[in-house]
């Protein structure tokens, strides 16, 4: 391939190689995921190894080689995301939400719209910890689903097309169904719905409220969605989900 490449990226993840290297996993807006190697970057006097930690928001020169594996020529910081070191949610929530984007975006298609949404997701979980409760991660899932084309209908039953008596969810058939088309689906409590619609429609910032019961079905909507729409298992951001 050779040449080079200037982009934005977040480092997704970091991986010890070797004495002094470290892989690393980036996401960029125009060429999606890619893999680079950082080399000598774990040595006391590397020029830029304090500025490829994970969640980083950087700006990167990369060498493109034959492989699938690029090397880091230089980088600069936009942003380190400092809050996230302030606490164990925070820095879990930044994980999960970077393992799901990995897991729902692995292609190298640009996707500009999405690395803005994590690049959101990272900036307000830095700057207050009340957005790694689980709402706002559930709404950033529901945000990637719909950025992956995946998803699920929410306006009428995804069975008949009825906009009336909406009380299951269906993967399979492809979002709400109404009580005529619920069978095989899971029961959807009504709070349940309305956090499906307005976490869609809102702000990141401002994704709605919903009681723990609600949430475990919200999170089992968008896990059976993304395993049944895009092959995609997502580590899940509560626990018990299975036991809807």
């Amino acid at each position: 391939m050779g040449g080079s490449l200037k982009t934005e990226a977040i480092v997704l993840r970091s991986i010890r190689y070797g004495e002094a290297d470290r892989i690393l996993h980036l996401y960029t807006p125009h060429h999606g995921r890619l893999g680079a190697i950082a080399k000598g970057v774990r040595r006391a006097r590397s020029r830029f190894g304090a500025r490829l930690e994970p969640y980083f928001h950087v700006r990167v020169v990369l060498h493109l080689g034959r492989g699938e594996l690029h090397t880091v020529t230089g980088a600069d910081t936009v942003s380190t995301h400092a809050g996230l070191r302030g606490g164990a949610a925070s820095l879990d929530a930044a994980a999960r939400s970077c393992d799901a984007l990995a897991r729902l975006f692995d292609s190298g298609e640009g996707h500009p719209e999405v690395f803005r949404l994590l690049a959101n997701r990272l900036a307000l979980l830095s700057s207050d910890p009340i957005h790694a409760l689980p709402a706002t991660g559930l709404a950033f899932r529901l945000k990637l689903l719909l950025a992956a084309g995946i998803l699920p209908q929410l306006a009428s039953c995804a069975g008949c097309g009825s906009p009336e008596d909406l009380r299951g969810f269906s993967a399979a058939a492809g979002g709400v169904v109404c009580g005529s088309c619920q069978a095989g689906a899971f029961p959807l409590s009504h709070e349940a719905y309305r956090f499906l619609v307005g976490a869609v429609g809102r702000p990141l910032a401002r994704a709605p409220e919903a009681s723990p019961m609600a949430l475990r079905q919200v999170e089992r909507a968008i896990a059976e969605t993304a395993e049944h729409h895009a092959h995609v298992r997502l580590r899940p951001v509560l626990s018990g989900v299975s036991g809807v």
